[in-house]
């Protein structure tokens, strides 16, 4: 199991809250593979920490689906396959595209800049080649829009969704800029919708935003 021998890590945060970061992220950026089984011991002694708050950390992950626990035998990395994509991407498109068109009355124009900002930076992410910090910033863009939709129904059922697509969108993200550069133009279209409180635009451009890299991952990732 290679495990980078360095890492950064938020500041302030429980054993648990960090092994839980730290193993997710490595899953989501391919560091541990599909089916790959993970052990304990040797996760305690690479995060520094001791193989309660691993298994702990194990436990939700198992809950979020990103690992599988075979009790008596071992805990592996859950695979994903291809199909997933046509499965995943429509239902959180779906509530995306509502999260904008409630959002479209209740933007502040403050909220406006933040988008706006994100944008700038999750374009500089690309263009500097850093996938993941390109999702995590195109991740923000969305929550903002999300939690400013009011409807923690959306917030909740968004979040479960997130997390496997992570898996996907690093992979789509990775690609060469002019396969993502797309994203940086209909993030600008969402917020120029959202700041004239267009909701059926700002409905339109951001189910696009998420079902054309659903189309171009499709055809990206190896059967």
């Amino acid at each position: 199991m290679p495990i980078p021998p360095r890492y950064s890590t938020p500041a302030r945060m429980s054993a648990k809250e960090r092994s839980l970061s730290q193993i997710q992220r490595w899953i989501i950026d391919g560091t541990l593979l599909p089916g790959e089984k993970l052990v304990d011991a040797e996760l305690a002694e690479a995060l520094g920490v001791s193989r309660t708050p691993i298994r702990e950390a194990l436990q939700l992950l198992e809950v979020q689906g990103l690992v599988e626990m075979h009790p008596g035998r071992d805990t592996r990395v859950r695979t994903i396959e291809k199909e997933d994509v046509l499965k995943l991407y429509p239902a959180l498109a779906a509530q995306h595209a509502l999260a904008a068109e409630l959002a479209a009355s209740r933007i502040a124009p403050e909220q406006i800049e933040q988008l706006k900002e994100l944008n700038s930076r999750f374009a500089k992410a690309i263009e500097n080649g850093q996938p993941y910090q390109a999702m995590e910033l195109d991740e923000q863009f969305h929550n903002l829009i999300v939690e400013t939709c009011d409807n923690p129904y959306v917030a909740s059922f968004s979040a479960s969704l997130q997390i496997h697509i992570r898996r996907f969108k690093y992979v789509f993200l990775a690609q060469p800029m002019a396969a993502t550069a797309a994203s940086v133009r209909e993030h600008a279209a969402i917020v120029d919708a959202l700041s004239i409180h267009d909701g059926e635009a700002a409905s339109a451009m951001m189910k696009q935003n998420l079902l054309r890299p659903m189309r171009e991952l499709y055809e990206h990732i190896q059967s």
